[in-house]
This record gives structure tokens, sequence and C-alpha cells, in this order.
């Protein structure tokens, strides 16, 4: 008998049938326009761009132009890359432009999807950013489909790391910009660090596809960007909180191994605020709950977390008087690595080593919060459908299943669980043997790269050829992966490896094409296509025969997901295909999740050793566990989120605040309201409203006018004038103020006086600001004890982060005035030897440059790995991302001969 919600689905389809079925009529009208665009000439398609830019920027909708400019970019994608977009890509292109994921199988063809809301809304001429996973890919994506874009007459950008400023800024003002998620974010940062319009590169955050939806927006939206540099030194601080955590108690701290946290106890809050307000580290009538003390129980609490959770030659060794990291899954040393937020420096303290200097945030943003500034956004993925409540939650993103153009042929068989990783490994070898030797090309799926090399370990006792996939290059990843689909052809990955490039069954024709004409410069290219391209058939109905890709995992997720991700590698385009999963009772999800009771269950079952059982209902319990942890992670995320969101708010108005001071030409009238705010503060301070004469500090007055106004002026006479009042000392103050700064700006000249007080403001408010996120990081590690005492903390931050934000409008307020009363013009033998300081170090530089380069030019003939032949790639070895160059120049090779390009 039918359910309810099946028997209305049945009648009514499900809301995803619904939405597909709306783009039904559109599509149509796409197809009916084909023959009309068939007609026009090359030209004839960018004419008809201009056509369509103008009614767009003319105030039509863009909604009412679809169809058209879907038409004319199929026609230009088929002329430029000989690919016709099948009905099924061109609805997931609709669901983007309307703002939604649109979940595509692999092989799909999404990088050619993207294509088209991108041209749609490009037409407004305020630019799309279409957002790659890693740098390989945004440059791939940006130099395939720019053919198209070329043909439409729209212009193409890609943004890379160490990119020159000037290719940035034109890469950002073309109408599609391919870049990765980290560089767009880093570029956002980098720009309201600027001191000047013109030097900012991003545009408008018009409209963003993001390809790998789930990837970009679930996963790495864990970890903030954030951009640091070194904060003041602190070592006296370290050493002195240093000298008291021995003294402390048993009693007066709790330790939760589980959970690996430290928390005193009031026996011990107390006993510490006795003991820093002995050694003058807390001032008098100062308590440990009070907003002021935020950043020295901070320190308090991570010097109490080096002495009781980070044991040496456990946790981390000394080695030349320097503290390194040991990795607890691996056991290596992590050199460079540091623990952060001033917890790396409490442990160099206990082991009294040289303590470096703390790092400080000059600048971060979360992904969530950089892509909601996006006034559209879309997404592409094969997997998105199962965290469809966090992007409908944080992105007001939908997820819509797009059909795939033929129906999907392959496999997916039901969990194989052993009783012991052992077993399960032996079963996964067997296996393989047996799909290579029918000669099947299996791709194996691994959960981390010392799992993914014991089992390469195992194949080869058992002498099965077989690449692993090293995620170290991406070049290499997109061969690799390239080839896994070749008869016979056995590949171990992690899990999310070779994303973006399909496995095609008997292997990649392109990449076997290019291959035979570098091998044969001189052979006619249309003669190799064209011979390879029959080869390929052939290989490729054999691997068809043999079963097609058999995806192989040996491990599930903690993501339902990336196991779908994983699945979906095999099956492209109605291919035949394979999945299987092998488990054991000890892999972390079934060992956290009801391993007892199914140990119970298997041992009833009188299992011999070797067997494994196969059912759907342990797929089902699976499944449910899995749904549970991506609900705690989700929840996890949505915290974690809300406390961003706090300073995400005051992060806007900062980065809006500084964007009009840049676009202003005046801002006179702004310091004149600072510096008149600053007299009416001093004022109010020194002079009480309703107050005796005889209550007046005027001494202090008097200090700080000249402190902080830069005048000297007979305050006190004023003040014992008969009949002065508070008002009256105000508008004189005012009018002194205020001459002062006349002279000085007939002094400097009304421009260089303009700028200045640009310069001044923009360094104030960059100087408060970074000050406020060191505080609010401190504030975000300690708020949390508040629920202790049954307040919740989320609050808690919400309202001293925002007396916190007052306090340092407050201090921007006076430290502007300040800066502006303290300026003068330079004499004449002061500017003489600032230019000739300035000479002496630019002759210095030169110097320095010249003596390495020849030392550089020297080392690179000298110093070069035997056998290294600059042209030939296969001389240079494999060399990691971050080791030196063979070829001697003693940088990186990321940043020398592997350099992406």
């Amino acid at each position: 008998m039918l359910g309810l919600g099946t028997l209305t689905k049945k009648v009514f389809g499900s809301p995803n049938d619904r939405k597909v079925k709306a783009t039904r009529p559109i599509v149509d009208k796409i197809n009916a326009l084909e023959p009309e665009f068939e007609k026009l000439t090359d030209e004839g398609i960018k004419q008809k761009t201009e056509e369509l830019a103008q009614r767009a920027m003319g105030g039509e909708s863009l909604d009412a132009i679809l169809p058209e400019a879907f038409a004319n970019c199929r026609e230009a994608a088929k002329r430029s890359l000989g690919l016709r977009a099948f009905d099924t890509q061109l609805m997931g292109g609709i669901f983007l432009h309307q703002g939604n994921i649109s979940e595509m199988k692999t092989g799909e063809g999404k990088t050619l999807v993207a294509t088209f809301p991108a041209y749609l809304n490009a037409l407004t001429g305020k630019g799309v950013h279409v957002v790659t996973v890693n740098d390989y890919l945004a440059k791939r994506d940006a130099e395939w489909m720019s053919q198209v874009y070329g043909a439409l007459g729209l212009t193409t950008g890609v943004i890379y790391p160490q990119q020159p400023e000037d290719e940035k800024h034109a890469a950002y003002r073309c109408d599609v910009t391919y870049a990765t998620n980290n560089e767009l974010g880093f570029d956002y940062l980098r720009d309201n660090m600027k001191a000047e319009l013109s030097q900012m590169a991003q545009r408008d955050h018009n409209y963003a596809i993001v390809d790998e939806v789930d990837s970009i927006l679930v996963d790495e939206a864990r970890t903030p960007l954030i951009i640091s540099g070194p904060a003041q030194d602190r070592t006296d601080l370290y050493l002195a909180i240093d000298k008291l955590i021995p003294e402390i108690q048993d009693d007066h701290f709790t330790l939760d191994e589980k959970t690996r946290s430290v928390n005193y106890t009031d026996e011990g809050n107390d006993f510490l605020e006795e003991r820093l307000g002995a050694a003058g580290l807390i001032p008098e009538g100062q308590t440990l709950y009070d907003p002021e003390s935020t950043t020295l129980v901070h320190h308090v609490n991570q010097g109490l977390r080096a002495h009781k959770l980070f044991t040496k030659d456990k946790d981390y060794i000394v080695r030349d008087g320097e503290v390194v990291l040991i990795d607890e899954f691996t056991g290596r040393m992590m050199a460079g690595r540091r623990l952060s937020e001033g917890l790396h420096q409490a442990i160099e303290a206990k082991e009294g080593c040289k303590i470096q200097p703390e790092n400080v945030t000059l600048a971060s943003v979360t992904f969530q919060n950089y892509f909601r500034l996006y006034n559209k956004l879309g997404g592409m993925t094969g997997t998105a459908l199962t965290e469809a409540e966090e992007f409908q939650e944080i992105y007001g993103l939908g997820v819509v299943e797009v059909p795939t153009n033929r129906p999907v042929a392959r496999v997916d068989d039901n969990d194989q669980v052993y009783r012991t990783a052992k077993e399960k490994f032996d079963g996964v070898v067997e296996a393989i043997k047996k799909a290579h030797e029918k000669g099947q090309p299996t791709l194996v799926g691994t959960t981390s790269i010392e799992k993914s090399e014991f089992l390469s370990q195992l194949l080869t006792a058992q002498n099965v050829p077989h690449n692993v996939l090293n995620a170290r290059q991406h070049e290499q990843e997109a061969q690799i992966v390239a080839d896994a689909g070749k008869l016979g052809a056995v590949t171990i990955a992690t899990n999310m490896a070779g994303r973006g490039t399909d496995i095609k069954l008997g292997g990649n024709v392109e990449f076997k094409i290019m291959e035979a004409i570098s091998a044969d410069p001189e052979a006619d290219p249309d003669e190799i296509r064209a011979r390879i391209e029959e080869a390929h058939k052939a290989d490729e109905q054999a691997v068809k025969d043999a079963g097609g890709l058999f995806v192989l995992a040996t491990e599930r997720h903690e993501s339902r997901r990336i196991d779908n991700q994983l699945r979906g590698r095999s099956g492209r385009q109605g291919d035949p295909g394979r999945s299987s999963f092998f488990l054991s009772l000890e892999d972390d999800l079934m060992r956290i999740f009801g391993s007892e009771r199914l140990d119970k269950v298997l041992s009833s079952l009188g299992m011999k050793e070797g067997e494994a059982i196969v059912h759907p209902w342990v797929n089902k319990s699976l499944e449910r566990a899995q749904a549970k942890v991506e609900g705690r992670n989700f929840d996890i995320r949505k915290q974690l989120l809300k406390f961003d969101d706090v300073m995400n708010d005051q992060r806007k108005v900062i980065f809006g605040q500084r964007r009009e001071i840049m676009e202003a030409e005046d801002l006179s009238e702004i310091t004149a309201d600072m510096r008149s705010q600053v007299i009416d503060d001093l004022v109010d301070q020194y002079i009480p409203a309703k107050s005796y004469a005889d209550q007046w500090d005027t001494e202090g007055l008097y200090a700080q006018v000249i402190a902080q106004l830069g005048i000297d002026v007979p305050v006190i006479e004023w003040a014992n004038e008969e009949g002065v009042d508070d008002e009256d000392l105000r508008e004189r103050l005012e009018e002194a103020a205020d001459k002062h700064m006349a002279a000085k700006e007939e002094a400097f000249g009304v421009e260089v006086m303009r700028n200045i007080e640009k310069q001044i403001i923009l360094q104030t408010i960059d100087a408060k600001w970074r000050e406020h996120l060191l505080t609010l990081e401190h504030l975000r590690s300690v708020v949390g004890f508040r629920g202790y005492a049954q307040r919740d903390p989320l609050n808690e931050y919400k309202t001293e982060s925002f007396q916190l934000f007052e306090s340092l409008l407050d201090g921007l307020r006076s430290d502007v005035t300040q800066k502006l009363a303290q300026i003068r013009p330079m004499t004449q033998e002061e500017q003489q030897a600032m230019i000739a300081q300035a000479q002496e170090q630019q002759r210095q530089a030169m110097a320095a440059a010249a003596s390495a380069g020849a030392a550089t030019a020297a080392a690179t003939s000298a110093d070069a790995k035997p056998g290294f032949v600059e042209d030939d790639p296969s001389t240079w070895g494999n060399p990691g991302r971050n080791d030196q160059c063979p070829c001697g120049s003693g940088k990186k090779f990321k940043h020398c001969h592997g350099q992406l390009s």
C-alpha cells in the first residue's frame, strides 16, 4: 500500500519535478530560435550581444532576454568548441540564473553550463565571477571557455596567486572573471586595506557562479580567511603568567581529556585575581569578569592549556631552542606550523624557549559572509541535496536536481561490512584483482593519504600495477584522473581527488592527442587526431564490455555527499559502471555509531572470518548515522556563523566608512566634527554638568587640551573668570582649536591638508580595527565560560562587542584629532635629510638586487640538480610544491619552474 507522501508525489510530482517542468517552455523557446541563430555570421553573433546588452542596460529584464541570450551562447559554443549544449544543460543554466544550485551528475558538462548564465548576467556590464576549487581549474576553465566568450564579443579574465597588480585590475574589469574562492576573499580584504580607490581591484559583487559549490560553501567555509601581521611584543606577559601556573592547585581547575579542554574553577579565579593583582598585571578594583580583562583572561587560559594539555615529546618537541609541533596522526614533526592565539607563545614560555612574536589579524572574513555580499549567487555540483537545508538557511540558495541527459546505467551495490579492517582490506584487494583481470578500470577511494599508501603496498605485494593519486600538483592530478578509465587501470585516490576532471572510458582522447603531437611535432595534427580517435573507439568499447568504471570505496565518510561524489565518478553520460563500499566495524564511523550492537548481530549470525554482511538495512542505518553527523556539523557551523555575523555587521560599517572616506574630496567638515566632539567629551569629563566651580578639574583639562588639541591656551584663567560656565569654555576651546588648524592649512596648502586628513583618518581606522579584531578574538575565546553562570554566550558576545565597537569609534575621534593637531610642515633641512636618506636606501637596494641577481645566476648554473635541463621537465625529478627548485635558484619550486601556467 502506498504512503500518503508517495501517493501525492505520483499525482502532483515532487517539488523538484515541478521546478524542472517549469523550465520546459523556456527550453522549447531557445530550441525554436536555433535555426535563426545558425544563420548569423560570426560578426552577427557579436552584434547580437551588443543589441542584448543595450536592452539589458536600458531596463529590460534579464528573464525576458534569456531565450535569445541562451540561443546565441549555444551557437557560439557550437562554433568555437564543437559542443552543442543538451537541453538538460540549458535547464542547469536557467536554474543558475535564477539563483539556485544546479545539482548535475559528473560528466553532464557543468563547465559549459556556467557560460549561459554568465553570459546573460554579464550583459548588464557589472561583471560576473566564476568560482572554482583550485588555481589549475580556474586557469583551465578560463582558457577553455574564453573561446565561447570571445566568439560572443565578451572579455574573460583569470585571477591567480602572486598576480601583478595591473594584470589583476584588468582581470576584474573583464565581463567574466574566473578565480578561486581564496583569491576572491583575500582580494576583498586587501581592497579594504588600500588607501586610494584607484588601488582597489574588485568591482561590485554582482553575480557569482560557484563550481563545486558544496566543497567551497560547506567544507571550506569552516575556516575563515585571515590576513595577519606581527603583533606587539608580549613576552613579559607570557613569562609573568607562566610563573603563576605552577602555583595552581588541583582544585583550581577542571580537566576534560575527552574534549581536550581545561577550565578554571571559582577557587582558581579567586586565586588568580589575587596573584595577578599582586604582580601588578590587573589594576586595583578590576576583576577578571570585567570586559577590560578580556585579553588577560585569554592569556591566562592559554597558559593553563599549555601546562595541562600539551605534553613535551608527545604533542611537541624542543629542537634547537624551538618548539616544534608533532602531528598526532602521523607522528611527524610539523616544522613551521604554529598554534594560534598565543598558545604557541605560552608553550615557549613554559619550555624557556625564545618567545616568537604572535601574529595579529589585520583583516578576516568567513566564506559565508563573503559570498553573501553578492547580489545574486548560483552554484553547481554533483552532490548538494543532502545539504539543502544549510544552503537555503545560510545563503538563500535552493537546490534543484537537474535530470541527466541519458539515464544512469551505474549499478550501486549494497555495502559490504566486515568485522575487522584486515578482513576488509583482504576483500578490497580481492575485488580489485578480479576487476583488473577482466580489464575493468577501478577507482579506489580512501579517506587519508596513509590508507592510500597502505593499500598501495598491499597491491604491490600482489603484483597489481596501479597509480596512487598524489594531489601535490594539480596538473599531475588531472593527468592521472584522465588515465583512470583505461582498460585494466587501477587508481588509488583520496575521496575528494580529481574533482573537475572527467574519467572517460578508454582514457581521455584529448590528453592522448596532446601527448602524440608533442612527441612528434613534425606530423600532421589532423592525421594524429583521426588515428587516435579511431583507436579510442575500440578502447572505449572494450572498457564498456568489461563493465565500465568500478568505483570501490574503502570507508564511508562522515558526509553522504562525499560518498556520493566518489560514486558519481562512474556512470557518466549513460556509461555502464559499478560502485561498491567495503566497510569494517573498526572504521571510525562504524566505531562511533553502534558497532557493538552490530558486532553482536554478526557474532550471532556465526559469520566466519573473511565473510561480509550485505543488506539494504545496513545501508539505511549507516545513512541515518551520517545524517545525524551532518546535522551536528551544520549546527556547529551555524553557531560559528552567528558569532561571525556580529563582527560582520561591524566589518561592513568600517569597510563602508573607509570607502566613503576614499571617495570624498573634502573631509574638513568630518575632522571639525570629530574635534568638536573631543572638546565636548573633555569638558564633560573635567567640568561635570551642574557641578560647582570648586569641583572642576581645570588643571587636568589644561593638560589634556595641550595633549589632544595641540594648543596652549589659558584654560585655568578662563575658568576663574566671573560668570564663566562649561558652555563658555567649550566655545573658547573650539575657536582656539579651529584657528590652530586654519593656520596649519595655510602652512601646508589646502590640497595637501585635505590629503593629510584623508590618510590620517584611514590609517587610524585601520589601526583601531586591528586592535578591535584582536580583542574580539580574545573575547570569543573566553565568553563561552559565561554559560556556566546561566548567561547566553552569544548574547554576552553581542553586548560586549557592541560596547567595544562604541569605544573604537570614541578612540577614533580622539586619535585623529590628536594626530592632526601634532603634524607640522617639514623644515628645508628636514626635507633635504629625508631625500638624502631615500636616495641612500635606493642605492643600497639596487646594489643588493644586483648582487642577488649575480648570486642567483651563479647558483642556477652551479647548484642546479645534476642533469637539469631548463626546457625538459622530465629532467627535473618530482619536487613538492614547497621544495627548493631543482634549477638551484634557491626559490620554492611553486614560485620558480613549478609555477602554474
